[in-house]
C-alpha cells in the first residue's frame, strides 16, 4: 500500500450486522469518493461501491473487518466510513 493507503479494522456492533441498510450506507459513502475502497472478511474482498458484493461479506454483528481505501482521497473516505461502523450504522 502507498502514501495515500490507509487501512483499518472494524467490529461490527449493530444488531442485525451488514443487512441492506448498513451496506446502503457504505455504498453512498463510498461513492462520495475517487479512491478504491474494499471491505475485507475471512478472505472475502469486496469493493465498498459494490451493494451486491457488501450484501455477500457476511458482516454479522461482532464480526470483524478489514477496510482499505486507496488514493487521494483516502482519509476522508475512511473517516466517513468509521464514522458509520463507530456510530453502528445509525441503527442502535
Amino acid at each position: 500500500m502507498g502514501e495515500n493507503s490507509i487501512v483499518k479494522k472494524f467490529k461490527v456492533g449493530n444488531k442485525y450486522g451488514i443487512h441492506a441498510r448498513p451496506a446502503a450506507l457504505l455504498v453512498k459513502a463510498a461513492g462520495r469518493y475517487e479512491c478504491e475502497i474494499f471491505i475485507e472478511k475471512d478472505g472475502n474482498k469486496v469493493s465498498c461501491k459494490s451493494i451486491m458484493g457488501l450484501m455477500t461479506i457476511e458482516g454479522y454483528p461482532g464480526s470483524i473487518m478489514t477496510v482499505s481505501a486507496t488514493g487521494s482521497d483516502a482519509r476522508e473516505a475512511m473517516a466517513e466510513i468509521e464514522e458509520l461502523f463507530v456510530n453502528n450504522f445509525y441503527e442502535d
